[in-house]
């Protein structure tokens, strides 16, 4: 829901950018509104072909706009005082340099255009928090901040390709995490420098396609040591480490099978389109990044939350992101520099990349199991894997384009062909029911029950384990070995109840019943010796054969 109120505050503001830009138009010097001070006059006459206007059409409407720059509604028998009227010729002018900036950005005057910016955040400093027209404050600061970071962003347009190039800036931060890497992550980072040569040429021509800085074929170095497996705390998967929400909304698909969120090609293509839609909110590549990381509705919220200036770039918002994301840049910044000069910073000897993986596709109509497929193509199942990340139990779909090593493939169609290789047949799943007892755990149940807890909660449609209640009946998938053994073990034995008495221990009652201490505290779900009078004990004994 944050994410989403996030989401709403951009377009919220997005929305006056693109009303501001059709409306603003040019004017003469003999317009200047009478209601606003000389000194007003004198600044904006700086621009000797943009004049705000006697009778502004923004300005007018301006309670249409929507970021809120609202003129004070009074009653027809209050009068505005001369403050009131003071503070909304002030906004008003600051929404006029606003414009201003506008019309001169479009005529390419970019150092002009941050100037006007410079004078309506000057004005707006001049209103109080307490003031009733401080949200109008509030609403027109951010939409200044978001156009000077959108000016920064112009003025550095690379010539080979679409979007600007990522400032090598170095500075104390971007040295600490150089220091890092030469220390105690250097073997990290020397096995991810490794593993790169696997998935960077692929991510060199995707970005080179999109017209987006090379650089940013690194980034995967430090998002996950270019690992397609990697997984974090947060839940976030693969070589870009997209968070399920995130890798949907970029058309990753995540179902029982497969998790495109570790396919490498397909991951880098939604890496892209999500940078790429990052780049037009924020203009600035080292922001992007930070969005990247952390999301861009908490980087607009500490943007909006500045109270003291606005916001140029990255290192403005350094000290109020979160910690993860404030080391991110510059760790990425980090690893560009030590990749520009390996020898400088202790690195004269990188290892040698591996080999990229080259590949034929091949679609299987059925499910079959990797193992299968490589015993028969005379590969290791791991390689295979390999090719096919996004297996999560190396078994295919159906309808699935398996990759295969270079040369493989028509040897594979042959052998399907042929009918040489069986499809995938599930093992037949046997289930025990278990009401559950105060106190357990599909831990608990999983490791009674030689089962996993993934198990447990998919034979149950469990989502939230902590949810679970005393008494509830839960189906639990075992193997054909358990259900034998637990048959055999019932005709043997049968539970009688036993109320406990003054004196009584476990020890006590285990040989009365000639059973075992850990037999009665199992049944019962027993986690201490300790006994109550009058606690009813479930024992299992022994049934005579005779």
């Amino acid at each position: 829901m944050k994410k989403i109120k996030g989401i709403l505050v951009f377009l919220f503001f997005i929305a006056l950018v693109a009303c501001s830009s059709t409306q603003t138009s040019k004017v003469t010097e003999n317009t200047l509104n009478s209601n606003y001070s000389s000194q007003r006059a004198s600044q904006l006459q700086k621009y000797d072909s943009y004049k705000v206007p006697k009778s502004n059409p923004i300005i007018k409407n301006s309670s249409s706009i929507s970021c809120n720059v609202t003129k004070k509604k009074v009653s027809k028998n209050k009068k505005i005082s001369e403050e009131d009227r003071e503070l909304q010729n002030i906004v008003d002018s600051a929404l006029e340099y606003y414009n201003l900036s506008q019309d001169l950005w479009n005529q390419g005057k970019a150092e002009e255009a941050l100037e006007a910016l410079d004078q309506a955040y000057e004005l707006l400093l001049q209103i109080d928090e307490d003031s009733e027209l401080a949200q109008s404050k509030e609403n027109l600061r951010f939409v200044i901040a978001k156009r000077i970071l959108e000016i920064y962003a112009s003025r550095y347009t690379a010539t080979n390709g679409l979007y600007s190039e990522i400032p090598l800036v170095l500075n104390r931060y971007v040295e600490a995490e150089i220091k890092r890497f030469q220390t105690c992550e250097r073997s990290f980072f020397l096995n991810a420098y490794k593993r790169s040569g696997r998935y960077r040429p692929m991510i060199l021509a995707k970005l080179k396609e999109a017209g987006l800085p090379e650089e940013l074929s690194w980034l995967p170095l430090i998002e996950s040591g270019f690992k397609v497996n990697a997984l974090s705390p947060a839940r976030a998967l693969g070589l870009w480490q997209f968070i399920p929400s995130t890798g949907y909304k970029f058309g990753l698909k995540r179902n029982y099978w497969i998790d495109e969120r570790m396919d490498p090609e397909k991951s880098t293509e939604a890496a892209i389109a999500y940078l790429t839609e990052l780049h037009k909110i924020f203009g600035d590549w080292t922001t992007v990044l930070a969005a990247y990381n952390c999301g861009e509705a908490r980087v607009l919220r500490v943007i909006k939350r500045q109270k003291i200036n606005y916001l140029d770039n990255f290192w403005d918002l350094y000290e109020r992101l979160p910690r993860e994301t404030a080391r991110y840049v510059p760790r990425f910044l980090a690893v560009l520099h030590i990749l520009n000069d390996p020898a400088k910073y202790g690195f004269d000897k990188l290892p040698t990349p591996d080999p990229p993986l080259e590949y034929e596709t091949v679609k299987v109509d059925k499910q079959y199991s990797l193992k299968t497929i490589a015993k028969a193509l005379g590969i290791s199942d791991k390689l295979l894997a390999d090719y096919n990340p996004e297996l999560r139990y190396r078994i295919t779909p159906a309808n699935y384009d398996l990759k295969v090593p270079k040369g493989k493939g028509p040897e594979l169609v042959a052998l399907l062909e042929k009918g040489s290789i069986k499809p995938w047949v599930p093992k037949k799943t046997y289930y025990v029911y278990h009401r559950l007892r105060r106190g357990e755990t599909l831990s608990h149940l999983a490791r009674r029950y030689k089962t996993s807890v993934v198990a447990i909660m998919r034979a149950n449609g469990i989502s939230n384990p902590r949810r679970l209640r005393a008494g509830q009946r839960l189906k639990i998938p075992v193997g054909k070995k358990y259900v034998a053994y637990s048959s055999h073990k019932n005709k043997n034995q049968k539970i009688v109840t036993y109320v406990v008495k003054p004196g009584d221990s476990l020890w006590r009652i285990a040989r009365k019943f000639k059973t075992s201490t850990k037999k009665i505290m199992k049944t019962n779900n027993l986690k201490t010796h300790r006994l109550q009078v009058g606690q009813v004990l479930k024992i299992p004994v022994k049934v005579s054969s005779s």
